[in-house]
């Protein structure tokens, strides 16, 4: 292995799950709409989190269940994004539309069977950004899960120490 793929495989995925960290504290953290959630995870349901593309950088520090598989293409920047996010204790399953996508389709319908919550982004690698495409809906029908999607937003708004808004 060269120097800077051994830096990729192993460095990248420690400072990238740091970084992610170090902005969760930097961050007032406000939820909103968790209570259907709740109520499928103290019935003991698990349920399968959508979120687009451009909205995953936080979404480590979102999710609050015990057990999640996240699909995740078999791209070398998939393989990056696998290292970081087995770093908060996420599992992950390889594939997508256009390499492995029926095979990480079963695994996916499977573990959802099986009791754990399912991590997609529905948008697909191939877009068009922000509209769904079928194997989020397909994967809701053979395995009996509901859809909920997750979001993150930003704010840029400063405080005074007395609380007035700049």
């Amino acid at each position: 292995m060269h120097v800077p793929q051994w830096i990729a495989a192993h460095i990248i995925p420690v400072l990238g799950a740091k970084c992610i960290q170090w902005l969760g504290h930097t961050l007032y953290i406000s939820k909103r709409g968790e209570e259907p959630v709740c109520k499928l995870y103290r019935e003991g349901k698990s349920v399968i989190f959508a979120f687009w593309h451009g909205r995953q950088l936080m979404m480590p520090l979102a999710y609050r269940g015990k057990l999640a598989y996240i699909l995740i293409s078999q791209h070398r920047d998939g393989e990056l994004i696998d290292r970081v996010i087995s770093r908060f204790g996420f599992r992950s399953v390889r594939g997508s539309t256009t390499r492995g996508g029926n095979a990480a389709l079963r695994q996916l319908i499977r573990y959802g069977r099986t009791g754990a919550d399912l991590v997609i982004t529905p948008d697909g690698p191939r877009g068009p950004q922000g509209t769904v495409q079928e194997g989020v809906i397909h994967l809701a029908k053979m395995t009996g899960l509901p859809i909920v999607p997750v979001t993150v937003a930003y704010s840029k708004k400063k405080f005074s120490p007395v609380g007035i808004s700049l």
